[in-house]
């Protein structure tokens, strides 16, 4: 799992996470799974007033971090974060695992399916060269 967020940061993006837990779920968990020092921002379901598939937690990272929505890339597993993302003008690619609400991301409006995180970076970076 560390592998994705370690490839992102290499290619120099800037990482953040936006979830619907209570942060009193998503810090202990993200500390956990040693993931916290990846992210400059985590937002949570209850950071904002209100959450995905609302853009808001999608517009206010692209706020935070100065940039426009269109240049910004969403990485998630279900309709609420590809709602969300649409709803923002950003970009989506969904992974096939994870809370995906019973939804095949397959059916989703997404920009791309990737089985890892991993994946996403190769196929980002393969855009951004092409």
């Amino acid at each position: 799992m560390i592998e994705g967020p370690d490839r992102l940061g290499e290619e120099g993006f800037r990482l953040v996470c936006i979830t619907n837990k209570t942060e009193i779920f998503t810090l202990p968990l993200l500390r956990k799974t040693g993931l916290l020092d990846y992210f400059e921002l985590v937002l949570s379901g209850d950071s904002l007033p209100k959450r995905k598939p609302d853009p808001l937690p999608l517009l206010h990272a692209c706020q935070h971090f100065g940039i426009t929505p269109r240049s910004a890339l969403l990485i998630g597993d279900s309709l609420n974060d590809a709602i969300a993302a649409r709803a923002a003008g950003c970009h989506i690619f969904c992974v096939p695992y994870g809370y995906n609400e019973g939804h095949d991301v397959r059916t989703l409006d997404c920009d791309a399916v990737v089985d890892t995180i991993v994946d996403a970076t190769r196929l980002i970076t393969y855009l951004h060269d092409a």
